[in-house]
């Protein structure tokens, strides 16, 4: 989307890739933070499946070209590194990926900005969605959004991946984030409710994310 907002609608890079909502307005000017605000949330269980196969395929080798490499200087790229390492070293499937390191419940950076957006795309519908958002500011859109960065090896259905003995885990790590942002769990998986300790679980974990990501990510 930034890539088509740049070339396709006279938009400008201000950060990196991944800069979150709060670098920004460290920057901004009073005129641009009070710009439409729009994110885009995914289905976790498809993120999840995503990162394992990115990791798996060295996604544009990231990992494995000697100049991508060496530029792993935050916590994250480290961790990500790490991980790369590990499932090939291990030959490791996604279910032993998913038991070893989804071990507390599930969020992201769209939760520490809830209340500023203007608008929520989802990327199950992000064609419709972003045309959507450039109505909504007054842009009529010009083209279709391009395919780019698309996983490979992965099949379509993420939730396959998803082995029986997983499933419950599973909807213990990403049951809170579903539920707030409007997402359900495949049918076949029963519809028993959120437990109120895994709701506690999802409250404690994302006090401490919100400090990582607000505050000590640009130095770690």
């Amino acid at each position: 989307m930034s890539r088509e907002l740049c070339q396709q609608y006279s938009g400008k890079r201000i950060l990196r890739k991944h800069s979150t909502y709060q670098e920004f307005l460290k920057v901004a000017t009073p005129e641009e933070k009070n710009y439409f605000v729009f994110t885009c949330i995914r289905n976790p269980l498809d993120d999840a499946v995503s990162h394992y196969f990115k990791l798996k395929t060295d996604h544009r080798e990231r990992y494995t070209h000697p100049e991508k490499a060496r530029n792993t200087k935050r916590l994250a790229e480290r961790m990500d590194a790490f991980l790369y390492r590990l499932i090939h070293r291990q030959d490791m499937d996604f279910p032993t990926f998913f038991r070893r390191f989804y071990v507390i419940p599930y969020n992201n950076w769209s939760s520490m900005t809830l209340k500023r957006y203007n608008y929520v795309m989802h990327f199950e519908n992000l064609q419709v969605d972003f045309g959507d958002a450039l109505k909504m500011i007054g842009i009529e859109p010009l083209r279709p959004l391009p395919y780019r960065n698309v996983t490979t090896e992965r099949k379509k259905e993420f939730w396959t991946y998803y082995t029986p003995e997983i499933i419950p885990r599973a909807r213990r790590i990403f049951g809170p984030f579903m539920k707030q942002w409007g997402y359900e769990f495949p049918d076949a998986w029963g519809n028993e409710p959120i437990s109120w300790w895994n709701q506690v679980e999802f409250e404690f974990f994302t006090f401490w994310r919100r400090l990582y990501w607000g505050t000590l990510r640009e130095y770690i």
